[in-house]
């Protein structure tokens, strides 16, 4: 985002907070507020007019107020009006912090249930098993194919084996990519998570799975690296051969046997 879309992302935070604070149903803000990306996405007339930053940001909360009281629950609506009122840089920026806070609303939700840990180790697992199956890919992305027969897969593959806001999230990754690869839409939502819950997110590759010990003893040594709470997912690859490889941010650290062998060979060469 530029700078006056990252200001207006900061300012309209506090309505979107707000709500949260006083109690909103967070579910039922998530559904309404991802109902409203998908609403902007497909009418450019309405998206232009609420974010035209020619235009003041009372008249544009004013429009938002006219075509949605009634239809959004009164906390959908205060955070809606408290987005619109801002001055966007693009009109993409004022739909993705929209989008941006349905997904938080879903994590809200998860965490008030205490399994916020859960819901993102499952959106994780589930975006890799979808990147490790083609014939899955192509028919959960296959834009050709009717959004909601696309999301009843995704409900046949998940449901009673993972928490019900994953489901959520795994649903709405696959019918409202809104042009991004599902990978990406997947990262999104999971970045989303990490910065609500102030937290880094580390992916470690290794040869078999790890226990529940080791990830808590990976997690504390990356804490300790890098400050904050670091949450870590696994991704399991033979391949290694052994040791693992932690991703974290834009830094790689790898100690698998795999790579050191390949350093092994290129000295050899050398």
């Amino acid at each position: 985002m530029q700078g006056p879309s990252r200001a207006a992302a900061k300012a309209s935070r506090d309505a979107f907070t707000g709500a949260l604070a006083a109690g909103a149903d967070r579910s039922r803000l998530a559904e309404e507020l991802f109902a409203v990306v998908d609403l902007l996405d497909g009418n450019a007339t309405l998206r232009r007019a609420v974010a035209d930053p020619s235009r003041e940001g009372s008249e544009k909360a004013q429009l938002v107020e006219r075509l949605l009281s009634g239809k959004v629950s009164a906390e959908s609506l205060v955070v809606l009006k408290g987005v619109a009122a801002q001055r966007w840089s693009s009109e993409r920026d004022l739909s993705d912090v929209i989008e941006a806070y349905a997904v938080e609303s879903v994590i809200a939700s998860a965490e008030a249930a205490d399994r916020a840990d859960r819901v993102e180790d499952e959106l994780f697992r589930f975006e890799r098993i979808v990147a490790a199956d083609p014939a899955l890919r192509a028919a959960l992305t296959d834009s050709q194919a009717p959004a909601d027969k696309r999301a009843d897969l995704v409900s046949s593959l998940l449901h009673d084996k993972v928490a019900p806001e994953t489901l959520v999230l795994a649903r709405q990754a696959v019918v409202a990519a809104r042009g991004r690869r599902f990978d990406r839409v997947v990262e999104s939502y999971l970045e989303t998570a990490s910065s609500r819950r102030e937290q880094q997110t580390a992916i470690v590759t290794s040869a078999v799975p790890l226990t529940d010990d080791d990830r808590a003893r990976l997690a504390a040594g990356l804490a300790s690296i890098y400050g904050g709470t670091v949450h870590v997912n696994t991704v399991v690859d033979p391949r290694v051969m052994g040791g693992v490889k932690v991703e974290i941010g834009d830094e790689i650290i790898d100690g698998t046997v795999i790579r050191k062998l390949d350093a092994a060979r290129r000295a050899m060469g050398a």
